[in-house]
């Protein structure tokens, strides 16, 4: 390789060959991207040391290939539907959870951070597929807007 030095009022600079520059460059990407991954296995590791669950491969590829969290994540823990329906502070029907898993309905972020402590796992691994109360329930919603105007009406305002 072919290198000139100069003197500049900056001091002295290495002058390189572009294509030995470019390759140097690259070796500084991966020595960022290397830094990077460290940054995050060290956060994993403290993470999980800290208690965060630590989830076996299939259970990831599951999560990754968009089946439903709540059931890759019920089966995980070993537990049938009507266990999770009835576990403390989910209490729901085995029904219900049944259309949530098989993506009939939709539930509320506030049971899906209810499964979340039933299931032991973060909230953000369900808060995915979790919408507002309104979208989960949007017949209730139509009611209660039906009644709030029929008051409105009834009391002369428009």
């Amino acid at each position: 390789m072919k290198v000139k030095f100069k003197t500049t009022p900056d001091g002295e600079v290495a002058i390189v060959p572009r294509a030995e520059y470019e390759r140097l460059k690259s070796f500084e990407q991966e020595a960022e991207e290397d830094r990077g991954t460290a940054r995050l296995v060290a956060r994993a590791r403290k993470e999980v040391a800290d208690g965060a669950p630590v989830l076996p491969k299939d259970v990831v590829d599951r999560l990754a290939n968009g089946e439903n969290p709540i059931r890759v994540l019920r089966q995980f823990r070993g537990w049938t539907q009507t266990e999770l329906a009835n576990a403390e502070g989910v209490q729901i029907t085995q029904n219900y959870l049944s259309d949530l898993e098989s993506g009939k309905r939709q539930g509320p972020l506030a049971l899906h951070r209810k499964f979340a402590r039933a299931l032991g796992v973060p909230f953000d691994m369900l808060s995915t597929i979790a919408v507002s109360e309104q979208e989960a329930d949007p017949a209730r919603f139509a009611k209660r807007k039906q009644v709030v105007a029929d008051m409105k009406r009834r009391r002369g305002q428009h």
